[in-house]
């Protein structure tokens, strides 16, 4: 399949289309909404949340960029969940820039082995990689659950 690399890219890409398919042919008010009584969470939520996480891991972490939270916390909440007011296209767009530019920063990587400082901490691409992979495979976890309370569909 082209080796360790493509292989954690490529898993990467599926669990950001899995996301994509969790929110696919809802409207904006079953994205925001809140299904589970004792969760604040949304798919919206999830998406801006997605959007956070590549932001801070690839352009924060690993090249050093300056930035703050697109949504930021509101007493002691991460601002991504909050999304009552939120603008459903502007999320959805914000993520996909989030993603493009995160697999940008992946190519300017030679090996996987490549490390960067970060907060008295050594951090390798592959570590990265991992970790997002471990990231989207946990929230596409409630996504499934989020989505079957929304309007019942249960699939992959």
């Amino acid at each position: 399949m082209g080796g360790e690399r493509a292989s954690l890219t490529s898993f990467l890409d599926y669990q950001r289309t899995t996301l994509a398919m969790k929110c696919q042919g809802l409207n904006g008010e079953q994205l925001k909404r809140k299904p589970i009584a004792t969760s604040g969470l949304s798919l919206l939520g999830l998406v801006r949340h997605a959007a956070e996480v590549e932001r801070s891991w690839f352009r924060m972490v690993l090249s050093a960029e300056q930035g703050k939270a697109l949504w930021p916390a509101v007493d002691g909440v991460y601002g991504e969940f909050l999304v009552e007011d939120a603008d459903v296209d502007e999320a959805f767009a914000f993520w996909q820039e989030a993603c493009a530019g995160s697999r940008a920063i992946t190519d300017t990587f030679e090996s996987l082995d490549d490390t960067v400082e970060f907060r008295g901490e050594t951090i390798s691409l592959r570590y990265v990689l991992t970790h997002m992979i471990e990231e989207y495979a946990r929230h596409n976890g409630h996504a499934d659950l989020l989505r079957e309370a929304v309007d019942g569909v249960v699939d992959e």
